[in-house]
């Protein structure tokens, strides 16, 4: 008879609280019973720990044996709790004995299967994160060792059997821990992303593409069939600054957590998003029972792509005006409430008419004024509100698209692209801490001073274009952006962008509302 006490960790959102898993052996008729509120996949840890200690050459104990999951009421899901519940009964049963205070500075999670192997389980990144900050070592199945060491390189260690973590605790010589696996990895460089170069024409998308890069703005391309908004959607990634260390361990925590996992070859990419327009407005924003992310937070520091804007439910697209003004996508259920960053860019496409053909020489389309404005209208005004850019991307004449490569085209490759984008950027932070399209109202009045022209062309833009008093903010913020790229267009490429803030002319600000006005 007798008590252990074994650690780990709980998901919630992007919380990891911890997890003290207690287990207590008692005389009297033989019953395991787990409490402090398990899901299904937890109660059905008892079989599988059961046949894993057997086949393992454990005993098991005879007796009422109880697990207690501390606090009692955190929900607790899946099935990370089978190899502290396995562990907690061998120390509790004196079958294993460890140094007490290895054991308390150590945090154990793995799947057990039934012959006792460790199996991978989801989630590893967020609870190494969380464990590391507290000191603690992690102990996981050797499949997730790579995840865990990305974030406690000098703390995680795994096993690929419950006897490994034995021998690894017990001191017997196991061999449990791999570290040549994890020590051999490194996140891959970004490489192989589509080349601006490649895309024929379509001058002004690629200058609207590297404006909305360089301030993280959103963009919409309006253009028919085949002109080439999808080709310049997939290359934006390939235009913004790979991510900071902080940066990346968001976007890899966000992707533990949800249903897919996390990919350690993904570690470091901003990632790019593509849902298809019948999906629903939980797989966009997030919910489910287990509040899992959604689209909007698994493209956070990267970009989310919507093709077909208009095909896309309206629930699904009215739901996503509140995470483009915050960044932030709060999930609430009867029993628990998460919060998600959603800090995405956003890039959509649609075509001017139904039949997409709208405006071409060849007169295909037999779109009535009627149809067109049904069309259009499924894209409300309060989103399109939020939307910076609004661009034409025309289909391209023959000789154009079948001719040589133009050398301007040549001449902007994404390399060279990405390089003016990155200045841009280091110059905004050197300013405000913060791209443009992240400037508040006062930071706006402070950054994006205008003299008496360019207040006077504001006003007429606004009585014509009726601009919203959130449209003159964005297309305030865009000229701010379209003014720094100038700044370091004609600076020389090896000054560094020290908080340098040209004003804001009417070039500038006149670009910016060519750039949102566009074919809506």
């Amino acid at each position: 008879m007798g008590t252990a006490r074994v650690a780990s960790r709980a998901q919630l959102g992007l919380a990891a609280p911890r997890v003290e898993v207690e287990v207590h052996l008692g005389a009297g008729l033989p019953v395991f019973s787990i409490v402090g509120l398990p899901a299904t996949a937890v109660k059905e840890s008892k079989d599988r720990v059961r046949a894993a200690l057997q086949n393992s050459g454990f005993e098991f104990p005879a007796g009422r044996i109880t697990v207690n999951l501390s606090p009692a009421d955190l929900p607790k899901e899946g099935c990370r709790y089978d190899l502290p519940i396995a562990l907690g009964i061998l120390l509790a049963s004196k079958q294993l004995k460890a140094p007490d205070e290895s054991v308390a500075r150590s945090e154990f999670y793995g799947e057990l299967g039934l012959a006792g192997e460790l199996k991978p389980i989801k989630g590893v990144l967020l609870a190494a994160a969380h464990a590391s900050r507290d000191g603690h070592c992690v102990v996981v199945p050797l499949e997730n060792l790579v995840e865990a060491r990305l974030v406690a390189p000098a703390a995680a260690r795994g096993a690929a059997t419950l006897l490994g973590v034995c021998d690894l605790y017990a001191r017997r010589g196991g061999g449990a821990d791999d570290s040549s696996a994890a020590e051999s990895f490194a996140a891959p460089p970004v490489h192989g992303a589509p080349d601006l170069a490649d895309v024929r024409g379509q001058a002004a998308g690629k200058r609207a593409l590297i404006v909305a890069a360089c301030g993280g703005h959103s963009i919409l391309l309006i253009g028919p069939p085949g002109s080439g908004k999808s080709m310049l959607a997939q290359r934006l990634p390939g235009l913004l600054p790979t991510l900071d260390g902080d940066e990346a361990l968001d976007v890899a925590s966000i992707a533990s957590v949800s249903t897919r996992g996390f990919d350690p070859c993904e570690y470091g990419r901003r990632p790019f998003r593509s849902p298809h327009h019948t999906a629903s407005a939980g797989a966009i924003i997030g919910g489910g029972p287990r509040a899992r992310p959604g689209e909007v937070s698994l493209a956070h520091r990267g970009v989310l792509f919507l093709d077909e804007l208009p095909e896309f439910n309206r629930r699904v697209l009215e739901s996503l005006r509140e995470p483009i003004e915050t960044g932030v996508v709060a999930i609430s259920r009867a029993s628990l409430q998460v919060e998600y960053p959603a800090r995405f860019q956003l890039v959509a496409a649609m075509n001017p008419c139904p039949c997409g053909y709208l405006g071409e020489t060849s007169g295909r389309c037999r779109c009535a004024p009627p149809e067109i404005a049904r069309y259009r209208a499924r894209v409300s005004g309060p989103l399109l509100d939020r939307i910076d850019l609004r661009v034409e991307i025309p289909a391209l004449p023959s000789e154009e698209l079948l001719g040589e490569r133009t050398p301007a085209d040549a001449a902007l490759t994404t390399v060279f692209a990405a390089q003016r984008v990155k200045r841009t950027r280091e110059l905004q932070g050197s300013r405000a801490g913060k791209l443009n399209a992240e400037l508040s109202g006062d930071e706006i009045q402070d950054v994006c001073k205008l003299d008496r022209r360019c207040r006077l062309l504001l006003t007429q833009a606004r009585s014509r274009l009726n601009l919203s008093a959130r449209g003159i903010h964005r297309v305030l913020r865009v000229a701010r952006t379209i003014a720094d790229l100038a700044i370091v267009d004609f600076a020389p490429a090896d000054r560094a962008m020290q908080n340098e803030t040209g004003p804001i002319g009417p070039v500038h600000l006149a670009e910016a509302l060519q750039l949102r006005r566009g074919n809506t």
